[in-house]
């Protein structure tokens, strides 16, 4: 790490740790932050665009029509971000089939299983080191990395690099493991204190906050995205699970992991809380814009079933795709609560009329795909 870029940074310091090296240790948040006309103007239009979100999801007959698709998509993107090669269609299948198009795709999967385990411990638990923890067991259990002690912060130095450098090499060397336990306790009490800044901001500061400490030896970055919508949930700014980042994040990943930097480098705290906020802003009009197209494909498609006469089941099943867009005729028995015949008899009732089609080409263990529903989820956000 070349220290002569952190020798005069306002927001933390550099340690020499047991081993020689050196380190940088974050100052306990909240910094001190200078505001100014486009900050103010950011944080209004940042705030309108979750509250749009927010509505949206409150107002919705079947909440879950979006929330399974959408947690799904995030799963696949912060995956992404770390490398894995699944798409969303990989990962539906691999759900209703078990069936692995990529090797990775188990990851994907538990990122899916730490969020919907995250939102249901919010009930009765709130954001904490505990909480952190038993994402991170669920997240890295039976995949890539589940060596690096799940559930459990690390014991060793870990550091920030091109694939293979060393400790010597590396571009970024978080705080030593005494100075990192100091670091997660004072962002335990930063996460438990009421703090005048607005919500929005204080999570800008937390995200910063948690990728600089790297508490964990693998897994860091899809935890830190996981903490950003269960915040934006237990501080009631979001109803319902709907806005992720990961796909702002990638496209602008190297603006990202930059402006992470001069914050540590320089205390540019400005710039970067203004690119967090901008990524709210625009995910929150992106997911909006998706939920509104598909709430629209749905009532087409329940207009199209009282036309043709479909049967109950099959307008049923109408609904279970848009929480499970790919789905094979025994998880849709589970689904409706019917026998596999009468699955495959609404699966084929919904093939006839063009919103499934028949995804596999197999004549046994088949899987049928929702076509315009996967095409709204997986059109990328920037191109």
């Amino acid at each position: 790490m070349d220290i002569s870029l952190f020798q005069n940074s306002s927001s933390g310091r550099l340690v020499r740790a047991t081993g020689g090296y050196w380190a940088f240790v974050p100052n306990p948040l909240p910094p001190k932050l200078e505001w100014n006309d486009a900050l103010v103007s950011l944080i209004s239009r940042a705030d309108i665009a979750v509250g749009t979100l927010s509505g949206l999801g409150e107002n919705l007959p079947n909440p879950h029509l979006l929330i399974y698709p959408f947690i799904r998509k995030e799963a696949v993107l912060s995956s992404r971000i770390e490398g894995t090669q699944s798409s969303l269609s990989d990962l539906l299948l691999f759900e209703t089939t078990k069936v692995e198009r990529q090797r990775d795709v188990r990851e994907v999967q538990n990122y899916v299983k730490a969020m919907e385990y995250g939102l249901k411990r919010l009930e009765e638990l709130p954001l904490s080191l505990r909480f952190i923890r038993e994402l991170h067991g669920i997240l890295m259990e039976g995949v890539r990395g589940e060596h690096a002690t799940p559930g459990e912060f690390r014991l060793s130095q870990n550091w920030i690099g091109p694939p293979g450098c060393t400790l010597d090499e590396a571009t970024f060397v978080p705080p030593p493991v005494p100075e990192m336990l100091e670091c997660l306790d004072h962002l335990e009490k930063f996460l438990h204190t009421r703090s005048d800044l607005p919500f929005l901001v204080q999570l800008a500061l937390i995200h910063y906050q948690f990728e600089t400490i790297h508490p964990f030896l693998d897994g860091n970055g899809r935890i830190g995205r996981l903490l950003i919508t269960l915040f934006l949930c237990q501080k009631g700014i979001l109803t319902r699970p709907l806005l992720y980042l990961s796909a702002f994040f990638e496209h602008h990943r190297q603006e990202y992991y930059e402006l992470l930097g001069k914050v540590s480098q320089r205390g540019y705290w400005q710039e970067w809380i203004e690119f967090f906020l901008r990524a709210v802003a625009e995910q929150s009009g992106d997911a909006v814009s998706r939920s509104r197209r598909l709430l629209d494909l749905h009532h087409a498609y329940m207009q199209l079933s009282r036309e043709k006469k479909l049967s109950p089941t099959a307008r049923q099943l109408i609904d279970i795709i848009f929480m499970r867009p790919l789905l094979s005729a025994k998880a849709a028995a589970e689904f409706l609560k019917v026998s596999f015949p009468g699955a495959q008899k609404a699966l084929n009732a919904l093939e006839e009329k063009g919103i499934l089609i028949e995804s596999t080409g197999r004549k046994r263990d088949k899987a049928y795909a929702a076509r315009e529903i996967l095409d709204i989820l997986e059109k990328e956000t920037f191109e």
